[in-house]
Parts: structure tokens; sequence; C-alpha cells
């Protein structure tokens, strides 16, 4: 072999060695880059593998509510979710479950003390079980109008109120609304006391409002609300009792005729946590928590509000006749439930609230 082939060879046998090294050094795309340098931008995760997970843990609260999404209440946790997830940068937010997805009220209340259910907004009347402090806000016409209402669930009543729930498991955060009750049903128009004579009325499983409305001749005949339009549909009961935004929801003029504006009970709402998430929270989200809630109250209330300025109109419009009865002789038919249960509630407070009306 001639020195020229010898060189000629020893030149291949470089310049294979040297596309072997450097595809080597390429490799396939898959191992990690060199680290950035200081400032720049952090490592990227090998393909296949998965991101860092974030630093702080975040919690999807379960809220659960027995009504229809449209209804404020839910429009109001979402409101109350956004603030929580905006203001703790993420760690926590809320999933809305409506419609009684996870029970009835009583249902629901039972899944705050464990703990299954995180949040939720319902009637005053299951929480009558734990205090009856809570039967105040039941008594017709207890309040004159809502900035009344406003005064006494805002302040040391309502925080008195509220501390009676302490070791049950349920946090009470503020009071929500649902509204003033009225009556519906399908018999008649409505205007005095005496037009209910007879009249079988779906009421909440709630003592107080059942004697008042045998007070003034109904047959109030307690019901779960999931049942009630099916209920209404096919006669079982000839009316119901609710607030407008309740009334309008729920859909209740496809199967009542007549809707009268009684305003006899008015409505809280207690929006509530689990005692087990409260007690897990650390002093500063307890603090955003309040706050949230507070601020929240002023966006549901504000919602209940603009319905009830638009909504009469709407139910006349599909279909509704609807009267205007004179409160004041309702009140006096239905002012024997307040001796009947003055001990019960304690007179005291009931005056304080009837003085808080000036």
């Amino acid at each position: 072999m001639s020195k020229k082939t010898l060189k000629i060879l020893s030149l291949l046998l470089v310049l294979v060695f040297t596309l072997v090294t450097v595809t080597g050094c390429g490799g396939n795309g898959n191992e990690e880059p060199a680290p950035a340098p200081e400032g720049g931008e952090a490592e990227a995760p090998e393909e296949g593998g998965e991101a860092e997970a974030p630093s702080e843990e975040q919690i999807v609260l379960r809220a659960a509510t027995s009504v229809d999404m449209t209804h404020p209440y839910n429009q109001g946790m979402v409101a109350y979710g956004e603030m929580l997830e905006e203001r703790t940068n993420g760690k926590y937010s809320i999933e809305v479950y409506p419609d009684a997805q996870l029970g009835s009220e009583r249902e629901i209340i039972e899944g705050i003390q464990m703990g299954t259910i995180d949040v939720t907004v319902v009637s005053t009347a299951p929480l009558a079980g734990f205090s009856d402090a809570f039967l105040v806000t039941d008594l017709p016409f207890i309040f004159v109008d809502k900035p009344h209402a406003y005064r006494v669930l805002d302040g040391e009543i309502g925080q008195n109120i509220f501390a009676q729930l302490d070791g049950t498991g349920i946090k009470g955060l503020a009071f929500w609304e649902n509204g003033f009750r009225n009556i519906t049903n399908s018999e008649r128009p409505i205007m005095v006391p005496e037009d209910v004579q007879g009249l079988k009325l779906r009421t909440m499983e709630n003592q107080i409002h059942m004697d008042s409305f045998r007070q003034v001749g109904a047959d109030p005949t307690p019901m779960a609300f999931g049942e009630l339009f099916t209920a209404l549909q096919q006669g079982t009961v000839d009316g119901q009792e609710n607030p407008l935004p309740i009334i309008a929801t729920s859909r209740f003029y496809e199967v009542q005729d007549h809707l009268a504006l009684t305003g006899h009970f008015y409505a809280p709402a207690p929006l509530l946590v689990s005692g087990a998430l409260w007690d897990n929270l650390s002093d500063e989200e307890k603090v955003i928590f309040q706050e949230a809630a507070n601020e929240a109250t002023a966006i549901q209330r504000g919602m209940i509000q603009e319905m009830d300025d638009r909504l009469v109109e709407e139910l006349e419009e599909a279909g509704m006749q609807i009267t205007r009865p004179d409160k004041a002789a309702w009140q006096e038919a239905m002012a024997p439930v307040y001796v009947q249960w003055e001990d019960t509630i304690g007179a005291d407070l009931i005056q304080q609230i009837q003085e808080m009306a000036e």
C-alpha cells in the first residue's frame, strides 16, 4: 500500500471519529440542558417528566346549595370564591354544587359538620335545631324592612346568634338573604287573611311558620323544597310561600296562577363554613375569609334587591295575577304567634329587635 493511500485512510478514520463524537455529544433531545446562568431561566424538565409542583397546596372548596345556579345564593358564592382565590394567591377557590346535588339543606348542614362540604348558604330553619336563637327571625313581620333586618343581623344580635353554633362543627360568617316571602297559589287571588282559609300551603319544616299560617286558617304542609314543583303541578298542595327570586328561578309561575305580595316573613340566609375548615386556617386566612364574606354579603344582597325590583313585572308578564294585600291586617292576624313563642325565643330579644326598627 502506497504512502499516499495510507494518508487518505488516516484522514478518513479521523473524520469518522469526529462525526461519531459530535453525534454522541448532540444527544437525542431528551437530556437536560446545561444549567442556566444565574438570573437566567429555570432549568427545563426532561421530556415526559413532571413539572415541579407549586410551592403551596391548592384547595378547591365544595360549596353546596339547594337552589338553581341562577339564584343569588350561588351567584354570591361565585363572587365569594373569586375574592378568596385572588386574596389567597390561588390557594383557595370554590366549586359550587347547586340544585341540592349534595342533598337537602338539612343534609348539607350535616355535611358541613362532618367536613365533607366546606361552604354553604341556607335558610335559618334547619339551624333552629342547634339553638332557639335562630327562631327570632322566623316571627311574622319581625322586620319592617330590609335596612331594619341588616341593622339587627349585621350587629351584635347577629353575632350572638352565630355564637350559638360554637362547638357544633359549623362557623357562621355572615347573614346573606333570600328576601321577604310571599304567597302563591293556584286557587284564587289573596288580599286579606281570610282568603287563605282552607288552602293547603307548602311551608318549610318550621314550627313558627306553620303556627303563623294556622292563625289565618291555612293548612301548612311541610315538604322538602326539591319535591315542591311536582307537588304544585300535581295539586298535592294548593300553594306555597317564598321570596320572589325563588318563585322566579324555580319557575313556579308555570304551575301557580296567583301571587300575593304579603312579605310576611323575612328570610335571612346564613353563610356557613365547616368548623374543620375554619380551624385549619391560619389567623391571616381567617381574616381574609371573614372580610371577603362581609364584602360578598353586600354583593349578594344587591343581587336580591335587583331581582325584587324587576320580578314583579316579569312574573306578571309570565301570566301571574298579582295582588298587594294590606300588611297591617296580616300582622294583626298573626300577632298571637308572638305570645305563643316569646318564652322560647325571649321577650327581651323580641322587644330589642322591634325597637331597632325606629
